[in-house]
């Protein structure tokens, strides 16, 4: 059973920077990935980034493409998000499967963390 705790969450303005951390207890597959998603209130879940966690090579939604990172040290998979826009704000999940960029595929789901973009 694979269990993720996120952190890092907070105020950022926007052109700003932050690092979420996804602590990952458990032994996911090498195929399978850990993914990042973000969503707000009323809205649907979407896609952010995602690690394959043997292979580690990264996937990311066209949106953030070029400003998020994504990588793996350890257990610990962090996503670096760097000129963050209003946009961007949600509450960000990281989650263990699978999938890529579809949340069913997905099997195991951290708690989340707020970012906030706001001047």
């Amino acid at each position: 059973q694979v269990q993720l705790v996120e952190s890092g969450g907070g105020l950022v303005q926007p052109g700003g920077s932050l690092r979420l951390s996804c602590e990952v207890s458990g032994r996911p597959l090498s195929s399978h990935a850990v993914g990042w998603f973000r969503q707000n209130p009323g809205k649907e879940r979407e896609f952010v980034a995602a690690i394959r966690w043997g292979y580690r090579t990264t996937v990311y939604a066209p949106s953030v493409k070029g400003r998020f990172t994504t990588s793996r040290s350890e257990n610990t998979v962090y996503l670096q998000m760097n000129n963050l826009k209003p946009e961007d704000a949600a509450v960000y999940t990281c989650a263990s499967g699978p999938g890529i960029s579809t949340a069913r595929d997905y099997r195991s789901w951290g708690q989340g963390t707020q970012v906030t973009v706001s001047s």
